[in-house]
């Protein structure tokens, strides 16, 4: 097979497993199990003993892809996350982030060994499994028509950004311990000052550097903007790592600190990014799959699952429980978050590393990997929707309306597009546009009743069931939410 033949047939095989996960999507929501996992199973069917044949057991190349993937997740994560949701979170999801995580390592560790598991590998499989992953959680949420209290929704959505800096650097600690190479307390002590210092630094700098350049920044095509952006986290990223610190804690804060100014064409933005954090979600699944061997997991199976099952009923509320508490978090939340800790891509890039560095049982360890995100995924991924609902902590929201409205510019205009549901105690229910006395700079731009889009006009009356878009200034969001009694969401 020539050179451009062999290149044609991965990219055929790759294209073809990327569409065949996207269009097993809806499954998700039938099956009430996150759609990362059909990605997994897919990539296992597509493997060199499953239907595809696909042979793949390169761990250096899938660590690298991997690598990359976590700092596109991660920015998306920080694009995402508004700086209000990032202060009414930043307390519970730091402890969360660092101490449970480290209590779940040492658990997770601690049954290893009590398994039987050779000490370095109980040490690296504590490590591995010990961050969280929001965008599985989010997406069994989405799937069920789920939205969550805003305090516990932030609570999560933080939490899952700041842990993997955490966990990357215990998996680093016990490498160099499965290596012999095991530093010293007071090397210890300054590998974690200079990744998390470190860390943060970068992510302030390139966060702020990235503000300004993009307020001033005027390009010729509204798709530059996206590149420009994707290159920032790169550099963010990569600056952070060469001087030893988290590049992974860097391109989160350096994702907040955008999303917090002006930027250009931003919605354009936020779904390039958004798209690739899918993009990378899938492919790291996929990878998983395509790495897994069923044959080599049937010698595993007891202690996999046993490991997995571990995490899900006592690692995680036993790591998550008592920060909770000692923070003074009502108990349901307290349980909601104790059981709710899916894992995502993270364990398997992490998981990686250990085999590109030569230690001794990595494959071994990738495979209980495996076990340990299959469980996350299939127990309290399934059971999410009926305890968040369970536990009072669902919100009821309205419907998504069947339009969308997009301000595709390349400036940032002090407005947004705001979609409002008219419920029927709303105060503008039974109203019509000209009596509604807008403020000045807003503007009633679309209006969805039913299937059919109206054209607002004066004498258009507002109904019980309307989704209305409204193009509103910041300083009048406060009054429109007050019209219409809270928002639906911002059409980006």
């Amino acid at each position: 097979m020539s050179e451009p033949e062999a290149t044609a047939a991965i990219l055929a095989a790759l294209g073809g497993l990327i569409v065949l996960a996207v269009v097993a999507s809806p499954l998700s929501r039938r099956l009430g199990v996150p759609v990362l996992l059909l990605f997994l199973l897919l990539g296992m069917l597509a493997g060199s003993e499953g239907l595809g044949g696909i042979p793949f057991e390169d761990y250096g190349l899938a660590y690298r892809l991997g690598t990359i993937a976590l700092v596109l997740i991660l920015f998306d994560g920080g694009l995402n996350t508004t700086p209000a949701v990032l202060r009414r979170a930043a307390r519970a999801a730091g402890w969360l982030a660092t101490v449970s995580v480290v209590a779940t390592a040492a658990v997770m560790a601690g049954f290893g060994l009590w398994l039987g598991l050779d000490p370095k590998i109980a040490l690296l499989m504590g490590a591995v499994v010990s961050s969280t992953d929001a965008a599985a959680v989010f997406s069994v949420l989405r799937g069920g028509g789920v939205r969550l209290k805003e305090r516990t929704a932030a609570t999560l959505e933080v939490e899952s950004g700041l842990n993997d800096p955490m966990a990357v650097f215990l998996t680093l600690l016990a490498t160099e311990y499965a290596l012999a190479s095991a530093p010293t307390p007071s090397a210890v002590a300054l590998l974690f000052a200079r990744q998390f210092l470190l860390g943060a630094a970068a992510g302030l700098l390139w966060g702020h550097a990235a503000r300004w350049l993009l307020a001033r920044l005027h390009l010729p095509a509204a798709g530059l903007y996206p590149v420009v952006t994707l290159a920032l986290a790169f550099l963010s990223f990569s600056s952070a790592t060469l001087i030893g610190g988290s590049g992974f804690l860097a391109v989160y804060g350096t994702g907040i600190l955008i999303a917090a100014g002006a930027m250009p064409y931003r919605a354009g933005v936020r779904r390039v990014h958004d798209a690739l954090a899918w993009l990378s979600q899938i492919l790291m699944f996929a990878l998983l799959g395509l790495l897994v061997f069923p044959k080599q997991l049937l010698p595993v199976v007891g202690t996999g699952l046993a490991l997995a099952a571990v995490l899900a009923f006592v690692a995680r509320p036993l790591a998550v429980w008592p920060v909770m508490k000692a923070l003074g978090t009502p108990v349901r939340e307290q349980v909601f978050v104790s059981w709710v800790g899916l894992r995502g891509a993270v364990p398997i890039i992490l998981a990686a590393y250990p085999v590109v560095r030569g230690v001794a049982g990595g494959a071994e360890l990738f495979h209980l990997v495996f076990f340990v995100v299959l469980v996350s995924s299939v127990i309290p991924g399934a059971t999410v929707v009926a305890l968040a609902r369970r536990l009072g902590l669902a919100v009821p929201h309205a419907p998504s309306p069947s339009a969308h409205v997009e301000l595709v510019s390349l400036r940032d205009f002090p407005g947004e597009f705001v979609w409002y549901h008219v419920e029927p105690s709303s105060a503008v229910a039974g109203s019509d546009l000209r009596g509604l006395e807008l403020p000045e700079g807003c503007l009633v731009t679309l209006i969805v009743r039913g299937p059919d889009l109206l054209v607002p006009k004066g004498s258009t009356l507002l109904l019980a069931g309307d989704h209305v878009c409204v193009f509103v200034p910041p300083s009048e969001r406060p009054l429109l939410d007050l019209y219409f009694g809270g928002e639906y969401g911002v059409d980006d």
